[in-house]
């Protein structure tokens, strides 16, 4: 085996190793399983190339983006190093050279796409290769738990078991549910070596902002740095293209990125950003791991991101070279409830559902921090010996309040309402709004009604969101976005515990355009709900979602909230093929329950007159199939002689008879007159 410290001299051109690096390359050399968890820009990918060098045999990278791979062989290549890679992005003479390297045994390193791993062509050229070391890149990916799930991660534990070689796997960001994730995909669930080095980019400058005319405060951040290599994330297409715009209007060299663009545009960007100073990219997270500049010198997001984890990810661009760079995070409620509503939205199940939501409150409590980013940040991932003074918080801590009682009175609303409803209406109750809703529930004669008019909505909003930041309270997935209280809520409202509030979240941002809804903001994660349930539907039938209900339609669903098939089929767009295929599904999304469906005479009744008539005549039925003291022969009508009863509605005895017969007449006529009488 070669000395992996020469190699590091005179291939990679480095005189020593960087903090960490050296005792992984040494357990990767030596053919440990291994997992690592180092900081971006900590020097991941030489943890691999380096030991490679050294072993026998080809070193497969999975990683899962092509730029990435390119740029890392090409690298490789100019260090001398025979490197390769197989990606739907090679020309023909490209995979040709490849398979040429492959078949003569001097490939050193072959770097391939998870996708690629589905095809058994793959598989078998592998195990024709000598592969003698499988490496991981952004090993997070495997994890169904994590922010960047990629499917096709799943089959690298086969692989490996297969080919029955070492495996090397490397993230930035991976917590401890997403770490036992991924040694029980990738390792068997067998613990490998762990090296866990820090999450610390220290050179990084971390700020939050709530919105107030957030493209001003882009622009400003911008304007502050103009001329410095850097990238805007936003949370739409369509905002990657106006901000772009803006940008360049305003003299900046800026270009917007997203997955929507023509792939030759999308490649263009890139290579512009990696050989251009000073160009600015407005991108959606597609513009994501294969960012390797090394002199980004700020990142700003100009909408929340899904989760801390991807949060990291994405500033971990800023700064690989070690020198400051600068962030900055625009957040608003309106934000906050996108997020929420894409989970929602989402297949998932109410335990990845509430999982995520979990995750959503602790981005929500970094951007509502009270004290050092740096220590909410890192917090989360398990270190607590930190040091800061590169924050916004630390510059200039906020102005801070005892929100005890607010929160108390908060959490009490809860509780009487039997943690059923969301913030929206919680805080009718707090402020003693007298809404439909509040009186047709009888929450006006709540003690806690009108305990919290000192606060307007907009603040009481702000004091919701900062508890969902302290992780006191969560969505509840079954019960479409009503909120419970978490444990950590419990001292609180017992009286055993206060907590600390930010002021200035509550009283910035009064002014402004809200964001325009389909649905109040309580019917907002039953439109989700019913989003999901459609989505599912279309995706099992292979069709459009709108071919199983319009929004218009799921819009009246969550407003209305029927509880029976009766008002289900009176839904503008329920028709009867679209009740009986899609009833029952609905039903149960809105009710929470499971749904009884009658029998298929009655429910062709369903949503008017003769369904409740029917209803009547089976209640009457039952009372008097055995006779009216219960001890006669039993007599019965089929249901869809009741249903022909209730559609044709006989007027007299001797119409009913000839439906009936006698022997059903007798039992029954009577009864089944006066129903149709009354009707």
């Amino acid at each position: 085996m070669l000395d992996a410290t020469d190699l590091l001299s005179d291939i990679f051109g480095f005189d020593a190793f960087r903090p960490g690096q050296a005792e992984i390359v040494d357990a990767v050399c030596a053919g440990q399983n291994t997992l690592a968890i180092m900081p971006t820009g900590g020097g991941k990918s030489l943890c691999f190339q380096l030991p490679a060098l050294c072993r026998d045999g080809l070193t497969v990278v999975i990683s899962p983006l092509i730029a990435l791979m390119r740029d890392q062989v090409r690298a490789l290549k100019a260090a001398g190093v025979s490197a390769g890679c197989l990606t739907s992005g090679n020309t023909e003479e490209e995979s040709d050279a490849v398979f040429a390297a492959l078949r003569e045994g001097h490939l050193k390193l072959l770097y391939l796409a998870p996708e690629r791993l589905a095809k058994t062509a793959t598989q078998d050229m592998l195990r024709r290769a000598n592969v003698t070391m499988i490496a991981v890149d952004e090993a997070h990916c495997v994890s169904q738990w994590g922010h960047d799930f990629r499917p096709d991660y799943l089959r690298i534990g086969q692989l490996r078991k297969s080919l029955d070689v070492p495996l090397s796997a490397f993230t930035a960001t991976a917590d401890e549910e997403t770490r036992a994730e991924i040694v029980t995909r990738l390792f068997d669930g067998v613990q490998p070596t762990t090296f866990l080095h820090g999450f610390d980019r220290p050179n990084l400058h971390l700020a939050f902002q709530a919105k107030d005319s957030p493209r001003k405060q882009i622009l400003e951040f911008a304007n502050a740095r103009r001329g410095q290599s850097g990238i805007v994330y936003c949370g739409t297409r369509a905002k990657t293209e106006s901000l772009a715009r803006a940008l360049a209007e305003d003299g900046h060299s800026a270009c917007h990125y997203h997955g929507g663009m023509d792939p030759e545009l999308r490649r263009e960007v890139e290579a512009r950003f990696s050989r251009e100073d000073g160009l600015v990219v407005v991108a959606t997270i597609a513009f994501g791991m294969g960012v390797d500049k090394p002199d980004v010198r700020w990142v700003a997001h100009a909408d929340l991101p899904k989760t801390i984890e991807g949060y990291y990810q994405e500033i971990g661009r800023a700064g690989r070279d070690g020198a400051p760079a600068d962030t900055l995070t625009l957040y608003s409620a309106d934000d906050i409830r996108f997020r929420r509503q894409q989970i929602d939205e989402g297949l998932a199940d109410a335990e990845r559902k509430g999982a995520d939501h979990a995750r959503l409150n602790a981005l929500l409590g970094l951007a509502e921090a009270l004290e050092c980013r740096r220590h909410a940040l890192l917090g989360y991932f398990g270190e607590t010996d930190i040091t800061c003074g590169k924050c916004d918080l630390c510059d200039s801590p906020p102005k801070t309040f005892d929100g005890t009682v607010h929160v108390r009175k908060a959490l009490s609303a809860i509780l009487r309402t039997d943690a059923w409803f969301g913030a929206g209406h919680l805080i009718d109750i707090l402020r003693g709004q007298m809404t439909d809703k509040v009186q047709q529930r009888g929450h006006d004669q709540l003690p806690t009604f009108g305990v919290g008019d000192d606060l307007d909505k907009r603040e009481w909003g702000a004091v919701f969101r900062q508890m969902q930041g302290h992780d006191l309270i969560r969505p509840n997935p079954d019960r479409h976005g009503a909120l419970f209280m978490t444990d950590k809520a419990r001292p609180i409202l017992k009286d055993e515990a206060t907590i600390t509030l930010r002021r200035d979240t509550i009283t910035k941002g009064r002014s402004g355009p809200r964001v325009r809804t389909l649905v109040s903001e309580e019917d907002a994660p039953l439109l989700s709900a019913l989003k999901a349930k459609r989505r599912a539907f279309a995706e099992a039938q292979g069709v459009p979602a709108y071919i199983i209900f319009n929004d218009k339609t799921l819009i009246e669903m969550a407003e209305k909230r029927p509880a029976s098939l009766d008002e289900f089929a009176r839904i503008s767009g329920v028709g009867a093929k679209k009740l009986q295929n899609y009833g029952k599904g609905f039903l149960e999304v809105i009710t929470g329950a499971e749904a009884d469906v009658p029998h298929p005479a009655r429910r062709k009744l369903a949503g008017g007159n003769a369904g409740a008539v029917y209803d009547q005549l089976m209640e009457a039925q039952n009372r008097l199939k055995n006779g009216e003291g219960g001890f006669d022969k039993p007599v019965s009508c089929s249901a869809s002689l009741l249903a022909k009863i209730a559609e044709t509605r006989p007027r007299d005895h001797a119409a009913m008879t000839r439906l009936l017969g006698d022997r059903r007449a007798d039992r029954f006529a009577d009864a089944f007159l006066a129903i149709l009488s009354d009707a």
